[in-house]
Formats: C-alpha cells, structure tokens, sequence
C-alpha cells in the first residue's frame, strides 16, 4: 500500500469520525434544549393564574434522591370551551410508580369522579384538583393512594395527537365499534372505530382512549388508555423512536408542561430503561368503590381510605402476578406490541362486562352545550 493511497484512507476515516461526532452533539444538543424547555415558565405555563397561590397553600413536592421510589402524575386535560388561563378539569389522570431498587414500574388510573379531600379547598371529584395548580393535584393523588408524588406531566388533547403521530402511529386491536357523535363540539371531537386490529394516527388514537359509552363508562375507559399508554411506552423504545427522538420532542414540547429537569428526566431515563412493566391497575378497585349523591350530582367513594393505602402498598410489595377476582377488579387488558401488527398473544378488552356491539355502537348525541370528556 503506497503512502497516498494510506492518507486517503485516514482521510476518508476522518471525515466520517467527524461526521458521526458531528451528528452526536446535534443529537444530544437538541435533545437537551427540548426536554430543558418542557419546563414552563412566566406567562409559557399553564398555571400562570394560580402557580402563586398553589405554592402558597400546597408545598412543594419532596424531592426525588434518586433511590427511593419515584411517582409521576400523568394528566391529560380537556381544554374545549375554557377561557384563556383557565386551567381545565383533568380528562384522564394516572399515577407512574418506578421502584430503582426492584427494578419495576407501576401503572395506576385514577377515576376523575373519585370524591375526595382537595388540600386547601375541601372535597370534590379528584379531576378539579388540578384547576388548583399542580402541586394541589400532587398532594391531592399522593394522599389518595398514600405515596408521594414528586413529579408531574401535563398535556392536552393536542399534545396526545401530536404524540402519537410523531411515533408514526400505533398498531393496536380495536376490541368493538365505537360510536359517538357531539353537535356540542360541531363534530371535531366525533369518534367512529371499527373493531379489529389496525394503525391508529393521532386522532384515531385520541377516540379510542376518549370512548366511554358501554356499559362499564369510566372503568373500561381508564383500561383502555392504560393499555394504550403501554403501547406507546413500547413504540419509544424502538431504535426507530430513538433515533428520531429529538423530532418527537419538538412535535409534542409545546403542548407539555412539567415539573422534571433535565437531570431528572436522564436519571428516569436510566431507571425505566433498567426496569420492567409489572402492571397496571384501576384506582380505587372495584371492590373498595362506593357511590354516593352531592349536590344532585352522582359521585364515586373510598369506602375505606386507609384500605385503598394498604392496597396499593400490596401491589409495590407482591409479586406482579394476580389472581382472577384481582384481574376482573381491575378491567385489566393486555393488547400485543405496539411495533408489530401480529395477532400473537392478542386478548380483546371487555371492561369487566359483557357489552353487546349493538350497545356499544349505538349513536348518541349531547345535548346542546354539553361536553363530552
């Protein structure tokens, strides 16, 4: 080999060792400045009309030191008909749990008409906490299922949409029709499904885990979104949603308020990537739900709070594995992986009843005025 033909060879080498130092900086860089900027701040945040007098009456959450377990209040909120900074009631609200020592991550949905203690401000459906600001809803969920709550995520409809497109959609299985239609909402919000498995984009996505009109309401609902939730968290793990991660994050970063840092955000990163899936359950169960009448208005009750705690620390403690009266409590669903159209291992949702597709497809429509959440 002559000296020439050496010096193209380490030039060439050069260029591409350049090339792919060049790409990791962007890479890291963008990533970095996306997740630094899901921080608002000033007149950017959400909660700019009552941070002030959340931080007053509610403190801030403890800080997460990195090995005890951390809990993370996922709320997505409907923000059709508010007023400008208005902050609107919770659509969905969800707990994650991971545990750095056992290596496991939890999953709870809390049902929006639970009624309970709202520190400050007396009691009323758990979804109104956060109108009060975010540390309102972390106390508020933390005190319900009796851990703390370091940390928040707050998104909209918007923000769901924009996810779930900028993954490239999500195959999933449709496990019936799913009717509805809303002239309040001038039909933006209409949702029309057909059973079976099949890609959902962001806006098919969003009636999915929006439908709520069989016979089990809310409970089959929180299923579906915990379900669909899981097979998001699949579809980010592939080296696909990897590699286009600083993308993803300039798609959704205007629709995300939080309160993680960056440093934060890394040291998760670190502990769900170290960790598996150990299930996902309703909040309260079944078992422990009650119903009582406020204000003309129907609302669902703890029947024993310190129960609900005691429960929830039985999860933590027990293995993942559940009996059959466990899974029929909690309408759980296991859906197939989000990155492969397979039918492999799939099991259809049935929401803890027996709905026939005449009743689950029938169309209704809201009276004029009235939002469908």
């Amino acid at each position: 080999m002559t000296s020439r033909t050496k010096r193209t060879i380490w030039s060439v080498l050069a260029v591409v060792i350049v090339a792919i130092v060049g790409f990791a900086v962007y890479y890291f860089t963008s990533i970095y400045n996306q997740l630094d900027n899901l921080h608002k701040e000033g007149a950017n945040s959400p909660f700019k009309n009552v941070k002030q007098v959340d931080q007053v009456r509610t403190p801030e959450p403890p800080k997460w030191e990195g090995t005890d377990m951390v809990n993370i209040l996922l709320m997505g909120v409907d923000g059709r008909g508010i007023q400008k900074g208005e902050v609107p009631r919770s659509d969905s609200m969800m707990v994650v749990s991971l545990d750095p020592v056992k290596k496991k991550i939890h999953l709870f949905s809390i049902l929006r008409d639970t009624y309970v203690d709202i520190p400050g401000y007396g009691k009323n459906r758990i979804n109104t906490a956060i109108t009060h600001g975010p540390n309102t809803a972390m106390k508020t969920a933390g005190d319900l299922l009796g851990i703390p709550v370091q940390y928040y995520v707050y998104t909209d409809f918007q923000g769901f949409i924009k996810l779930v497109d900028a993954v490239g959609g999500i195959d999933f299985e449709v496990e019936k029709d799913m009717h509805y239609t809303s002239n309040a909402d001038k039909h933006q919000y209409d949702i029309d499904l057909k059973k079976g498995m099949q890609h959902l984009d962001g806006n098919t996505a969003l009636q999915y885990v929006r439908f709520r009109h069989d016979a089990m309401s809310d409970f089959s609902r929180s299923g579906r979104q915990r379900a669909f939730l899981e097979a998001i968290a699949q579809k980010m793990q592939t080296t696909t949603s990897i590699a286009n991660l600083p993308n993803i994050l300039e798609q959704v970063n205007p629709f995300i308020d939080t309160n993680l840092s960056v440093n934060d955000m890394w040291k998760l990163a670190n502990v769900g990537y170290q960790s598996n899936f150990a299930g996902s359950e309703q909040v309260p169960p079944m078992k422990m739900l009650g119903e009582e009448n406020v204000g003309g208005a129907a609302v669902l009750t703890v029947r024993d709070p310190e129960e609900l705690k005691t429960y929830v620390q039985d999860i933590f403690n027990n293995p993942p594995a559940q009996t059959q009266e466990q899974n029929k409590d909690q309408n759980e669903t296991k859906q197939p992986d989000s990155a492969s159209s397979t039918k492999k291992d799939k099991a259809s949702f049935t929401g803890g009843s027996k709905t026939s597709n005449e009743d689950a497809s029938t169309q209704s429509t809201t009276k004029t005025g009235q939002k469908e959440l």
